[in-house]
């Protein structure tokens, strides 16, 4: 009879640990292919796309572009906002690469094209850490402008899903501690 708790607590400890883990993510550039473009308008920029879409350390950004016209350049802010093709970070080139965001900060991507930039074809990605993934909703990327820094991590939209899962938490471990 001792065995049929321990083995519910086994199980409720490793439900919880299946929930508060995520697995990265494969997130392409605009949301569909070949989006690594001029854009049409202030509106279809990407960095409107990067502004809806979350980010996260271990994600990975994949680009699908014509490679013979183009490339893509991870660049510094100043690089970024000045579109400074000349002392790139890191070239991507070929048409379709994947980028792996290591690290919590902005990464500044522009086009290698000449003009590109200057036209809009740029984006910033934010990629949150590990400690903001539970209680965080969205990650918004800065806008376009010289004067402002990186994005601040936004407050949660509702505070109910961590509720709910400290609530299934605080149930959990009190089952664990009944049952030892």
């Amino acid at each position: 009879m001792a065995g049929v708790p321990r083995s519910f607590a086994c199980s409720a400890i490793a439900l919880l640990l299946l929930i508060t883990s995520s697995e990265s993510m494969e997130l392409q550039i605009g949301g569909k292919p070949n989006a690594w473009t001029i854009p049409a308008s202030e509106s279809e920029s990407l960095n409107r796309w990067a502004e809806r879409s979350r980010f996260r350390v271990g994600d990975s950004l994949v680009w699908e572009y014509d490679g013979t016209k183009d490339s893509v350049l991870e660049v510094s802010k100043r690089d970024y906002f000045t579109c400074n093709t000349t002392s790139p970070i890191q070239t991507y080139s070929g048409g379709n690469n994947t980028v792996r965001l290591e690290h919590s900060s902005p990464y500044y991507f522009i086009s290698g094209e000449a003009g590109h930039c200057e036209k809009g074809q740029k984006v910033i990605v934010v990629a949150m850490s590990e400690r903001f993934r539970r209680n965080v909703e969205t990650a918004l990327a800065p806008s376009a402008s010289l004067n402002e820094g990186p994005a601040a991590a936004p407050s949660p939209a509702s505070g109910a899903s961590s509720l709910r899962l400290g609530l299934f938490a605080v149930l959990t471990l009190s089952a664990v501690t009944l049952a030892i």
